[in-house]
């Protein structure tokens, strides 16, 4: 049985990482949320601008769509009693020349994912969103893309699906891709409803 008081010493030591620090163009501020009576783990990229300054993970329209796709209001969402939130990368990494977020810095993976996720203890579903979670956390039973990592999501249920990034950005592959809102979306929600 995982040791709550184990996996909140985790948190701390994280939340006051600062590995990072050269390569960050701000403080570091690590953003995550966990707990060991949560069943389900929210894995995506990294904090964003807006989450940054909130230091509140998904607290922005990104979260929004993440929601709504999850079927969950934003109490559920941030009890972390119920829901784990473990970002590839903890801080935000800054922006890239065209404004978009650079990828997640790999240090986060190496100094603490693997500790934190042998220190949780419930989780039986992992919500995996986006490439760099993909390829962490199926190995080299990720695809080629994103878009095929997705529509193989049956391959990786009942423990774990796979979204492509709630981010306005990919409006344009929701539109090119209906079957993500009539196949995935209802098995998500209530693979969602049985945990929380």
């Amino acid at each position: 049985m995982a040791d709550e008081a184990a996996v909140q010493k985790l948190l701390k030591d994280i939340r006051a990482c600062t590995a990072c620090a050269d390569d960050l163009p701000h403080d570091p501020r690590p953003v995550l949320r966990a707990s060991t009576s949560a069943r389900i783990c929210i894995v995506g990229q990294a904090p964003g601008t807006r989450v940054h300054a909130s230091g509140v993970p998904f607290d922005d329209p990104s979260g929004d769509r993440l929601r709504e796709w999850l079927g969950v209001d934003r109490d559920t969402f941030y009890d972390e009693s119920r829901i784990a939130i473990v970002p590839m990368g903890f801080c935000f990494p800054g922006l890239d020349a065209k404004g978009g977020d650079k990828p997640p810095l790999k240090r986060c993976a190496k100094l603490w994912r693997t500790q934190l996720f042998e220190t949780l203890g419930e989780i039986d579903f992992t919500v995996i969103i986006g490439t760099y979670a993909q390829a962490w956390h199926l190995g080299k039973a990720r695809k080629k893309t994103v878009t095929e990592t997705v529509a193989a999501w049956r391959d990786y249920m009942p423990s774990a699906i796979t979204l492509p990034h709630p981010s306005w950005r990919n409006n344009t592959w929701l539109k090119k891709n209906p079957w993500f809102e009539a196949d995935v979306l209802p098995v998500l929600r209530a693979e969602v409803a049985k945990r929380v």
